[in-house]
Order: C-alpha cells, then sequence, then structure tokens
C-alpha cells in the first residue's frame, strides 16, 4: 500500500503539474491524468446512484464491487505499465450483463435516458463511463494501455444501459422510448 495522505494539500501541484503513481511529473491535462480522471469521475457517479432512494440489494452488492474495480483501473492508469483489471473482471461483467438482460424486452426503439431517480443516475453514470472509455483509447494511441482496462470500461457502459432499464421498471416509471416521429407531426398542418 503506497503513503498514506496526512496532509491533504502539498502545492506540488500548482504549477499545473500532478505525480503520477511511478513518480512522474505530467502535465494535470496529460491524456493519462483526464483518463484515469474521469474513471474516478464514473465512481462518483455510481456513488451518486447508488445514494438514490429504492436502489434493490442486488444492484448495489454489484455496482459497490464495481466501484472497487474502478479504483484499481483508476490506479493502473495512474501507474504507467501496472496492471489491475483482469480478462475475468470483463467476463464477471459480461455474467451480470446476460443475468440483467435475460428479462429485460428486447429493444426495438431508442430509449430516453430517464425512467425515475436512480435510472436516470444510472444513465448519467454509464455516458460517464463511455467518456472514461473514449479518453483510454485516445491514450492508447499514443503510450500503452492495456486492452483489459478498454474492454472493461465498454462492457461497464453496457452494464450500467442495463441496470438503469431494470431501475426504471422496479421504480415503477418504466423505460421513456424515444419519439422520433414528433419532429414530423409538428410539420403537419394543424386539422
Amino acid at each position: 500500500m503506497g503513503n498514506r495522505l496526512s496532509k491533504i494539500y502539498t502545492r506540488t501541484g500548482d504549477d499545473g503539474s500532478t505525480g503520477l503513481g511511478d513518480g512522474t511529473r505530467v502535465g494535470k491535462d496529460s491524456a493519462r491524468v483526464t483518463a484515469y480522471g474521469t474513471v474516478d469521475e464514473a465512481n462518483s457517479a455510481i456513488g451518486v446512484m447508488l445514494a438514490a432512494p429504492g436502489v434493490p440489494d442486488d444492484i448495489r452488492a454489484l455496482l459497490t464491487t464495481v466501484q472497487h474495480q474502478l479504483f484499481d483501473l483508476g490506479g493502473e492508469l495512474c501507474i504507467p505499465g501496472h496492471a489491475a483489471i483482469a480478462g475475468d473482471d470483463v467476463d464477471a461483467l459480461e455474467r451480470q450483463l446476460d443475468h440483467y438482460n435475460d428479462d429485460l424486452p428486447a429493444l426495438k426503439d431508442f430509449i430516453l435516458p430517464a425512467g425515475g431517480e436512480a435510472a436516470s443516475r444510472c444513465h448519467l453514470a454509464r455516458t460517464i463511463v463511455r467518456r472514461a472509455e473514449r479518453e483510454a483509447v485516445a491514450l492508447a494511441r499514443h503510450d500503452a494501455v492495456r486492452p483489459e482496462a478498454i474492454r472493461y470500461l465498454n462492457r461497464l457502459s453496457d452494464l450500467l444501459f442495463v441496470l438503469a432499464r431494470v431501475l426504471a421498471r422496479a421504480e415503477g416509471h418504466g423505460e421513456v422510448l424515444w419519439n422520433h416521429e414528433r419532429r414530423h407531426d409538428r410539420r403537419r398542418p394543424a386539422p
């Protein structure tokens, strides 16, 4: 385990740089810092989702495990060459995806990010995970990023989409379908 924080501010980042886990100093706007920072933001968004009332215990337990894994993934991205996410972690997400998706009806239309408080917060977490994935891919274009990290983020965003659907139904709000015909309806003359 690394050093414990006894003092929160160090003033070492006042020049716009930050230290990576291996001691290297980089700009706070570097692709690596952006990638692990967005993983941290996604983790926080999941925490906000879990604070919503009525989240079922099984989903709460699953996403608490995911939060620990996201912390590990942030560490992996913060320490060049470090490995924390394994193929087994991705496989476990896929099993959960299949489990929760089995009872859902097939989608015939796009859905809006809505469906109640927990479902809406879950959709927000999903979009932040998607951004983290894009930023990890951007980092991988010029620096080493293990494929397991990118695969994990991809599966997690899929899982959060499915969980948002489950939560929308559990909350009694149901899914809000995208009405693509509404634009055509506006152009019709009034009777």
